[in-house]
């Protein structure tokens, strides 16, 4: 056999050999890295101009890891509601995409930095969305009577006025966050939250909210041994500033509150459910909309591409109908390195 031949055989099988490797890493990512619940947030017009954060992962055990998150939303809206002094309409769609900077400065503390851009639009939704109602016999609250893919935030009441027609887009407000290790065991973590909401946003094209926000929040984790169970949950309160678009300012003393389940259904795959909730905007308002407290259920998949990335897909309802958007489509991606 020549020397050709064996060199050539010998390469293939170190090129195999690479390869196994490099698939058998993949499989075995740990399913505790790039783990945590869904980045959801109320994407509704009003609600969303509020600084109430998503849901998060535990801070951070060691010094100096950072990730970067990129994380997109759509959102379709239709609120047709009045009362004996109200009339509100939400018709149409917000667009969201976020980039979020998380930094350890040190082993149990996590800074983190969200910058959000927004779109406000009639969007295309519409017609997917009545078709699905309609496949399901599922009622549509007066979507398919109103005009498809349209934009219309209009609302009249003791609380003010206000109405957006005209399609906008731009910088959302800008969030700044500081975690903080309280516990940590076996199986569980507890954190502490602090953060706060600038007015980077413009308010009159509802991109913002046109004053800070501030908030705490405790997050606990806990991932039982072994299993292919892993649950997280938040608790929390936001001292919101006034909200622009509003005369009355909106309500200022507000909770939210979420939990989130992962379950480890592969080795690289893991699969999630999740709910949000939150306080009333406006709770002197008789529109559920705007005066009730807020319930969103989201589902979603979650892919760890390596150790290092991670590929998430999501769908999150308004388990309290009209408390949050129509459906909300989410995509996200996370890497750590």
């Amino acid at each position: 056999m020549s020397t050709w031949r064996l060199w050539s055989r010998e390469s293939r099988g170190v090129t195999y050999r690479k390869a196994f490797c490099l698939f058998a890493a993949t499989c075995l990512v740990s399913p505790q890295a790039l783990s945590e619940p869904l980045q959801v947030k109320n994407l509704s017009p009003i609600a969303g101009l509020l600084g109430l954060p998503s849901q998060r992962g535990r801070a951070s055990s060691e010094a100096g890891v950072w990730q970067i998150d990129t994380h997109a939303s759509w959102a379709s809206h239709f609120v047709l509601d009045d009362s004996r002094r109200e009339a509100l309409l939400l018709d149409g769609e917000t667009r969201r995409l976020a980039l979020d900077l998380r930094y350890a400065p040190a082993p149990g503390w996590e800074l983190q930095l969200e910058l959000p851009w927004l779109q406000h639009t009639g969007g295309s939704l519409d017609s997917l969305i009545d078709g699905w109602h309609d496949l399901w016999g599922m009622p549509d609250g007066g979507r398919s009577g109103a005009p498809a893919d349209r934009l219309a935030y209009r609302y009249a009441g003791p609380e003010g006025t206000f109405n957006l027609a005209d399609s906008a887009s731009g910088p959302g407000d800008i969030s700044l966050s500081l975690s903080r290790r309280l516990w940590s065991g076996r199986e569980g973590q507890l954190d502490a939250a602090l953060g706060v909401k600038l007015p980077t946003g413009e308010e009159q094209d509802f991109l913002g909210s046109g004053s800070e926000d501030g908030f705490v929040a405790l997050r606990g984790f806990w991932a039982p041994g072994e299993g292919d169970w892993r649950w997280s949950a938040q608790l929390g309160y936001l001292l919101a500033g006034e909200i622009a678009v509003m005369e009355s300012g909106g309500e200022r003393d507000l909770w939210f509150a979420g939990a989130s389940l992962e379950w480890q259904a592969w080795q690289t795959v893991s699969l999630l459910l999740q709910v949000d909730s939150h306080a009333a905007p406006l709770k002197n308002s008789e529109l559920t909309a705007l005066g009730d407290t807020a319930v969103l259920l989201s589902a979603g998949a979650r892919w760890r591409i390596n150790p290092h990335w991670a590929l998430e897909l999501s769908v999150v309802e308004d388990v309290q109908v009209e408390s949050g958007p129509d459906v909300v489509f989410q995509a996200g991606l996370r890497y750590r390195p």
